[in-house]
């Protein structure tokens, strides 16, 4: 039997109702105004009385208009046909809807019911499986994808029957399994699962290891992300933001990329839609939209749905995981969800906490980030989530709370900041203030080992120390003009800007400096360490600028040459020349 209830309260999108049987926390019910039902969830329940939010506007609702419990949380539908999908908060397909505004109360299905899918089946009839075990495959763009057993299936269960290779329609029976107690499970290729409930179906969840590549020096070379990793880029607006994302996601290691464009309507969102279907995957040769979902979500959207995006995004990317795949995340900007919750806290009544936002928003934050992260999956395949979340200060100011909260869990912090974007050194990574803690683990030590060379971290660490020593001097130089600082305090500060120029800057619109392989950059590290050690002989902190402008330009040049090619080798040679001319003898 279904609880039922009425409103008896309305602050704009918190509606009270008063129930006449069990509900439950984040379950949804569906309100009925002027014949829409518009869906809402529960965020709290004291005595007889449900607080819900409701995802739509309100406008209209009067109290006593009937309300209808599901039983449920809030669902994604996942099945073969997301690809390439651009979907709502609550993963309506916003290409199904019609007209510039959504209309209230109207709700599509995620999935093409229509398709045919050419299944292969990887099980055969008297197999023991347990949830989420691959029973069989599709392909989707190109994409090898897993159809499993029930993710909330408890226990083991033998196939009974499973239908031969063949085309089938989504929502068709592809296998019978027969539980432990006797039952019929039926599955099909579409599984449901409540968005803010993290999947564990996996064996075990140790700390990433593996390098992500993502051909941008600055944090390939400097600090490095992982596989299954989290890291955040905080900034202010025009610092760059959603271009070092669109980087990463075009040449990152993935199999999957999910967008959570949570941002602003007229800021980020719109840079998600008409930029990132134009980006070519450099992998594959084809749009890079082929295996990407976008799901958006703008400001202007009740703060409800502002608030499941994000989650509906992360349960996306946990159930290509649980199919063996890598999936990068990238939530952009992760302050407006933040902003969701502060409103809906504001509106409950809560204890505020710093700035207004909620008391437990560190709690929330690290939650959401914990479920990112490199696993072994039940079949000793392995599986992972890379996330990356945008943060927009207000003002690009770091110290306010989301910043700070973030930085609590997140391993990886890329600080963009103004006045390097001021200057035109893009990306705008501040190298000071920005860290990576997996160059700190000693599983990714052994990694780079195995992969690059023992000295690896140790070199980066020296290039760190040096930007930090060049910085001091600049401000020296400022304070006491060229002429008060030794020459030699000169050539500490110009060795820094190499660093600067040729590793951290880097043309994103340059067909062949836009990506960096691992190889390449290690030549590079390797080429600038050696400068960095050359001793010098300069009589006047004139002579020290004039050759290493000639210096930097000449590197500059190489990045733009095709490694290894001609033109990049007299590069080389014409360095290797130039260090000879100065070198100390």
């Amino acid at each position: 039997m279904t609880t039922k209830g009425s409103v008896i309260g309305v602050i704009s999108n918190i509606v009270t109702i008063q129930v006449d049987g069990p509900v439950s926390q984040n379950e949804i019910c569906y309100i009925t105004v002027n014949g829409d039902r518009l869906m809402a969830e529960v965020i709290k329940v004291v005595g007889q009385n449900a607080y819900v939010q409701v995802f739509e506007s309100t406008r209209g609702m009067k109290v006593g208009a009937e309300a209808e419990f599901t039983g449920h949380m809030l669902e994604v539908t996942l099945g073969p046909g997301m690809l390439s999908k651009k979907y709502d908060g609550l993963q309506n397909d916003l290409e199904k809807m019609e007209g510039v505004f959504l209309k209230r109360g109207q709700y599509t299905y995620p999935l093409d019911e229509d398709k045919k899918w050419a299944f292969k089946p990887l099980v055969k009839a008297g197999d023991t499986v347990a949830a989420s075990a691959w029973l069989g495959e599709v392909e989707e763009n190109h994409q090898p994808l897993k159809i499993m057993a029930p993710i909330a299936m408890k226990g083991t269960a033998v196939v009974k029957s499973i239908v031969p290779e063949g085309e089938y329609l989504c929502n068709d029976t592809i296998a019978v399994l027969t539980a432990e107690d006797g039952t019929e499970i039926p599955v099909t290729m579409v599984q449901k699962w409540a968005v803010k409930v993290a999947m564990t179906n996996y064996k075990e969840k140790p700390r990433p290891f593996k390098l992500l590549e993502t051909g941008v020096r600055t944090i390939d070379t400097m600090n490095p992300i992982v596989e299954g990793g989290t890291g955040f880029i905080p900034g202010p607006f025009g610092t760059g933001k959603t271009v070092l994302q669109h980087a990463i996601s075009k040449q990152a290691e993935a199999d999957i990329v999910i967008i959570a464009a949570c941002g602003e309507r007229a800021n980020e969102v719109v840079e998600v839609f008409t930029e990132f279907p134009e980006l070519i995957d450099p992998h594959t040769g084809r749009k890079l939209m082929e295996r990407t979902i976008i799901i958006a979500n703008t400001s202007n959207m009740p703060v409800a749905a502002r608030e499941a995006s994000v989650y509906t995004a992360m349960t996306i990317a946990e159930y290509y995981r649980s199919m063996g795949l890598r999936v990068l995340l990238m939530a952009d900007s992760t302050s407006r969800w933040a902003q969701a919750l502060r409103e809906m806290s504001n509106r409950m009544e809560e204890l505020p906490g710093p700035d207004a936002f909620p008391m437990d928003l560190s709690a929330i934050i690290s939650n959401f980030y914990g479920r990112a992260g490199f696993v072994y999956l039940n079949n000793g395949q392995t599986g992972s989530i890379t996330f990356i979340g945008t943060v927009s200060p207000a003002g690009g100011n770091l110290k306010e709370p989301v910043t700070e909260n973030t930085k609590k869990v997140a391993r990886c912090f890329y600080a963009l900041e103004q006045d390097r974007a001021d200057r035109k050194r893009y990306p705008a990574v501040n190298p000071i203030d920005s860290y990576s803690k997996y160059l700190e683990y000693p599983e990714f030590e052994s990694y780079i080992t195995e992969r690059i060379n023992g000295e690896w971290t140790t070199k980066v660490n020296e290039l760190k120390t040096r930007l930090l020593r060049g910085k001091e001097i600049a401000e020296q130089i400022n304070i006491l003009g060229d002429d008060g600082v030794p020459v030699e305090y000169h050539v500490i500060f110009w060795k820094s800007e190499v660093i600067d120029f040729v590793i951290l800057q880097q043309d994103a619109f340059d067909e062949v400096d836009a990506v960096t392989p691992l190889e390449r950059q290690e030549d590079l590290l390797n080429l600038v360490i050696e400068i960095c050690h050359t001793e010098f002989n300069f009589e006047t902190f004139l002579e020290v600028m004039e050759y290493f402008k000639k210096l930097i330009n000449l590197c500059k040049q190489m990045n733009y040459a095709v490694y290894k090619s001609e033109q990049f080798e007299n590069y080389k040679a014409q360095i290797a020349a130039l260090l000879d001319e100065r070198r100390a003898k």
